[in-house]
C-alpha cells in the first residue's frame, strides 16, 4: 500500500513539473514567417532581445547592429517584436521590417511579432524565463528591449 502510494505521488509530482530541454529544439518564424531552427546557431552565443519600434529605447537597435557587425563570427543577435508593453509595437511585419531597416539599418535576424510573457508566451521565452527548462534560472520579461543571452553551449 505505501508503495502504491508513492508512486501515485510521484506520478502527480511529474504531471506538474517541466522537463530542462535544449533552446536548440525550438523553432522561432522571422518576420517573413519562415521557420529558423536555433539548432543551427549552435556554438555561438545568442542575444535575444524583445523589441518594439516605438519605446524610448528602440535606439538600441543601433547598438544591436554594431554588436552584430563587430562579432557575427561568435554572435547570433535576434530581435523579437512584441507589442505586449505599452502598445509600443503596433506594426505589421513589413513595418517593423521596414522601420528597422530605414532608421537603423538593421541586418541581423528580426523575428515574427510574438508574446514574450503570459497567455501565449512563445516557447522560446518559456525557455528563457523558466529554470525548470533552461537549467540555470527563472526571470520575468519587465519591459523592452530586455536582453538573455544564451551561451555556445546553449546554456
Amino acid at each position: 500500500m505505501k508503495n502504491l502510494i508513492l508512486g501515485i505521488m510521484g506520478l502527480f509530482s511529474f504531471s506538474n513539473s517541466y522537463t530542462q530541454e535544449s533552446i536548440y529544439d525550438i523553432t522561432i518564424n522571422d518576420i517573413q514567417g519562415n521557420p529558423v531552427d536555433l539548432n543551427k546557431f549552435k556554438g555561438k552565443h545568442i542575444l535575444f532581445v524583445n523589441v518594439a519600434s516605438e519605446c524610448g529605447f528602440t535606439s538600441q537597435y543601433e547598438e544591436m547592429e554594431q554588436l552584430h557587425q563587430k562579432y557575427k563570427d561568435n554572435l547570433v543577435v535576434i530581435g523579437l517584436p512584441c507589442n505586449q508593453f505599452g502598445g509600443q509595437e503596433p506594426g505589421s511585419a513589413k513595418e517593423i521590417q521596414q522601420f528597422c531597416a530605414k532608421n537603423y539599418g538593421v541586418s541581423f535576424l528580426i523575428t515574427e511579432k510574438i508574446k514574450v510573457k503570459a497567455e501565449g508566451q512563445h516557447k522560446l521565452y518559456r525557455w528563457l524565463t523558466t529554470e525548470k527548462l533552461n537549467g540555470k534560472s527563472s526571470s520575468s520579461v519587465k519591459w523592452n528591449f530586455q536582453k538573455y543571452i544564451v551561451s555556445p553551449k546553449g546554456e
